[in-house]
């Protein structure tokens, strides 16, 4: 039999697995928000501590173990990159995620500032994520896929799938810039076909045109928006153009004779309410176009271009990896939790996103869950409570929380968060909790 003093020796010993206070990363590409007015350059200023430049664009604050932008866990004298702590112990991650996804975060967590277009753009699939990163390993830095929701934080517009059947035609009657790619026999049978050609064919019909004029050489693709931008101009003295129409010149205004904008006329335009989001899966086309809002993704940096860009395309590895459905995308409510919590999952195991808004002294209990937590606070002050599980040695801390501040919380915590002087904001990126057999 063993001591009394052996087991509390034991007990003293059991690693105590707190929430840390993370320093998160950022970037500044040349499509983000410049200064202060950028959400990325507020969040980063205050995470990390840095001024603000006015001169420079704030587009993407990361939070997670990407090496592309890692983050830092801040718990002693020497910076400790987050999955650095994290193979210290990669119990936190709780045991059915190492069983999936091994010492490390399944997901990566981001905050977007979006001042003008974002590539037409879209990620591999896991078999072809890793045939890329194999052949490129300095272009596609890991080998993974990389499916992702994006959660508006304001108005935010988007492009994501084609468009349907009926809309291509449309666009085939309207924009003969683009009518010219098709010959006379395929437009007359895309455009007076029967009901089963519509069922059978349209994948085959977008994704034929669609090829043909990513294709176009750099000067085709100069004279046809150079006839369509002069076509539409005179035509707005006399109507007003549509939506599309709009979206296509200012898109070109941003990125000029770049075949994207004329690509913008084969996507679905989405423009998202604040509380609204879109999920895509991989092989799925899409590019932002302006707003901001919270990204979660799968632990991956792949992103396979067209267009809307000066960084380098491939346009023979995106065409030939493209899901040709056609169709509006859903766009995602979320679900209520509680009165100020709402939760949004999307089909992907390796994340979910509760955005949480808490009244002035009123308070939301995170329950322990199986996986590992990220919460980021976007306004407000707060206080920050974790009780860890029982069965290890209990510690109950009660931190002050603000605007910035960005924690990393292991598996089966219990998080108590309760406003202070005003609203506080935050939200909270964890693993689908289907993946752990949840409703």
């Amino acid at each position: 039999m063993e001591p009394p003093w052996d087991k509390n020796m034991k007990k003293k010993r059991k690693r105590i697995r707190r929430p840390v206070r993370l320093r998160c990363s950022v970037k500044n590409y040349d499509w983000g928000i410049f200064g202060r007015n950028s959400k990325v350059a507020r969040l980063f200023a205050l995470n990390s501590g840095s001024d603000i430049d006015s001169g420079r664009p704030y587009a993407e604050f990361w939070i997670g173990t990407h090496e592309s932008g890692p983050s830092y866990a801040d718990s002693g004298s020497e910076p400790l990159s987050l999955k650095a702590w994290i193979s210290q112990d990669p119990g936190v991650l709780g045991d059915k995620v190492v069983d999936k996804w091994g010492a490390d975060l399944p997901f990566l967590f981001k905050v977007l500032s979006v001042g003008k277009a974002l590539s037409i753009q879209a990620h591999p699939d896991k078999e072809l994520a890793r045939v890329l990163h194999k052949l490129h390993p300095n272009v596609y830095r890991d080998d993974n896929h990389k499916p992702e929701m994006a959660l508006a934080l304001t108005e935010f517009e988007a492009l994501c799938g084609f468009i349907s059947v009926k809309e291509l035609k449309d666009m085939l009657n309207s924009v003969p810039e683009i009518a010219e790619l098709v010959v006379v026999a395929d437009a007359e049978r895309i455009l007076l076909g029967s009901e089963h050609h519509e069922n059978g064919k349209a994948k085959t019909d977008i994704e034929s045109i669609f090829t043909r004029l990513m294709l176009l050489s750099k000067d085709t693709i100069a004279d046809m928006i150079s006839r369509l931008k002069r076509r539409l101009n005179l035509e707005k003295k006399k109507r007003l153009l549509t939506v599309k129409e709009q979206l296509v010149l200012r898109l070109e205004s941003q990125y000029p004779d770049d075949v994207g904008a004329i690509a913008a006329f084969f996507l679905n335009y989405v423009k998202l309410n604040r509380g609204e989001a879109i999920s895509l899966g991989p092989n799925e086309p899409h590019a932002y176009i302006s707003g901001e809002c919270i990204e979660c993704m799968a632990t991956s940096d792949n992103v396979v271009r067209a267009g809307l860009t000066s960084k380098p395309l491939d346009v023979q590895t995106l065409l030939s990896m493209l899901k040709y459905r056609q169709g509006s995308p859903e766009i995602m409510q979320g679900v209520s939790l509680n009165p100020y919590t709402t939760r949004y999952l999307p089909p992907f195991e390796e994340f979910e996103v509760d955005c949480c808004n808490i009244p002035r002294s009123a308070s939301v209990v995170f329950p322990s869950v199986l996986g590992p937590s990220l919460f980021m606070f976007t306004a407000g002050k707060g206080h920050f409570d974790a009780s860890l599980p029982e069965d290890d040695i209990v510690v109950e801390g009660d931190d002050l929380v603000e605007e910035g501040e960005v924690f990393f919380v292991p598996a089966n915590t219990k998080i108590s968060i309760t406003a202070k002087s005003t609203e506080l904001q935050l939200y909270r990126v964890g693993v689908n909790s289907r993946f752990f057999g949840d409703s």
